[in-house]
């Protein structure tokens, strides 16, 4: 599944989120003092020839405010 195929929920908190990314590698997350993102989920999934990757799900800060 391609990016473009994601879920227009995210498959891990079932929020809304801004944008979907896919890694293939190495990967570094700080969240600390981002202005943009409050949090990012990872779902990892294989690829179309089994290959693993991860797809990182962007959530902005209105879209985790309701959050309990």
């Amino acid at each position: 599944m391609a990016a473009d195929d994601a879920d227009p929920a995210c498959p891990v908190c079932g929020a809304a989120y801004e944008s979907v990314s896919t890694h293939d590698s190495g990967l570094l997350v700080n969240l600390l003092d981002n202005e943009r993102y409050r949090r990012i989920c990872f779902e990892p999934f294989a690829g179309d020839a089994e290959e693993p990757l991860i797809r990182f799900f962007h959530h902005t800060h209105a879209q985790t405010a309701l959050d309990p």
